[in-house]
């Protein structure tokens, strides 16, 4: 396996030479990262080989549930449509694990959810995007449910997962939508577990409670979509996200209610959301100089990578984004990037994949290439990428278990 190219060390932003302000510090990889969640249940429930730099407190059966799209802002704003989670939050103060960790960089389901399956950097599982430059094709190719014929899964994310390193040792499920069970996506982050596939969610709640109650040792993931698919159509702002949120409180309420007693359940997320307003969604390929040179444009509309030409000057293609949108967002080259420690530890298969220049958004705004996408796609209203807090910040919380038996209800 290549060596890394870079190994940095999360610090404090430093001043830029630019002029811009200072970029945020990097995610908090190896200590409080989505990236983290996984190897320390693995390690609370007595496994070797994985560290539990979570805290979290030992036990035999671990669901960990990831909510699509929750931002730990938002659902601190929100509380009030979610009496359960928000009594959770009041009650887990003294729980010695990290409340708020930080999804991954970008901030995007591809990315965050490799990391947690992985217990690897992005820099490491090489998937840095939605969608990225193939170098080897010299063409964008898409990592989350368009993949592209020419590339193999398994060969482009070559890490071992968390459920592959427990392979024998204990038993590993994952429930999730049925469709994605033999997806690429799910072959690059999260092979090896026992794949349950329910399309409700109150389906996946009763599978996910069945299937601890029968296996006295597990490791479980639960995947809940709904959240993050009505935050991209109509807005965190909208009734259809809080009905959203709504049904995941009482989802939660239920699994509590109906997993075994000595099980541990985590919820977290891989990104947080932004609502981005119809006039802040920006059609970058009208203007001439913030595409002159650039052979590829991808990412995601609050992080863009360009892939630049080889004669391009980089410098003052930077200078152009700067000039007509320095005020809303980060113009990073690769180098910076690394440096700032962003992707974590970077392998030389990985580093190619990696814009010569992102584009972070700063404030509420969202780039897009209509001559690369569809006019359609300017229509998502809430968004993620970018590495500001919103986007960044996802919670942790330990769910007690509530069985109907120990609240009597049962005889």
């Amino acid at each position: 396996m290549a060596q890394p190219v870079t190994d940095p060390r999360n610090s404090a932003a430093q001043p830029r030479a630019t002029g811009q302000p200072e970029l945020p510090v990097a995610p908090a990889y190896g200590r409080a990262s989505i990236g983290d969640v996984l190897t320390s249940a693995a390690a609370a429930m007595g496994e070797d080989g994985f560290t539990n730099v979570l805290h979290l407190p030992a036990a035999r059966r671990i669901c960990v549930v990831l909510v699509d799209g929750l931002g730990k802002r938002l659902l601190k704003q929100r509380a009030g449509h979610a009496p359960f989670l928000r009594a959770v939050m009041a009650a887990d103060g003294d729980g010695g694990h990290p409340r708020t960790l930080h999804a991954s960089f970008p901030s995007t389901t591809a990315t965050s959810l490799t990391s947690l399956g992985t217990g690897t950097v992005p820099g490491r599982h090489g998937m840095l995007g939605y969608d990225v430059l193939d170098p080897g094709q010299d063409k964008v190719v898409n990592l989350l449910g368009n993949w592209d014929p020419g590339v193999d899964p398994l060969r482009w994310q070559p890490q071992p997962t968390v459920f592959e390193q427990l392979d024998g040792r204990i038993p590993t499920a994952t429930v999730s939508l049925p469709r994605f069970k033999s997806s690429p996506m799910t072959s690059a982050a999260l092979r090896g577990s026992t794949f349950l596939g329910a399309t409700s969610p109150q389906a996946r709640i009763e599978l996910a409670a069945a299937t601890l109650a029968e296996n006295p040792t597990m490791l479980m993931y639960l995947y809940w979509s709904e959240l993050d698919k009505a935050g991209h159509a109509h807005g965190t702002d909208s009734a259809q996200w809080e009905h959203q949120l709504e049904e995941l409180d009482a989802a939660m309420k239920r699994l509590a209610a109906t997993a075994p007693a000595d099980t541990l359940i985590l919820l977290t997320a891989d990104h947080g959301m932004v609502d981005v307003p119809r006039g802040a969604r920006v059609d970058y390929s009208q203007f001439p100089e913030l595409v002159a040179g650039v052979r590829h444009t991808a990412g995601e509309p609050r992080m863009v990578h360009l892939y630049l030409e080889a004669d391009t000057d980089a410098d003052a293609l930077a200078a152009a984004w700067l000039d007509r949108f320095g005020a809303k967002a980060w113009v990073v080259s690769r180098a910076e990037a690394i440096a700032a420690g962003y992707f974590g530890s970077v392998s030389a298969e990985a580093a190619p994949r990696i814009g010569d220049l992102l584009i972070v958004a700063r404030e509420t705004i969202a780039f897009y290439d209509l001559r690369r996408v569809r006019a359609q796609a300017m229509d998502v209203v809430g968004q993620h990428g970018s590495i500001t807090k919103a986007e960044r910040d996802v919670p942790l919380l330990r769910i007690p278990v509530t069985p109907r038996t120990a609240r009597g209800r049962r005889r």
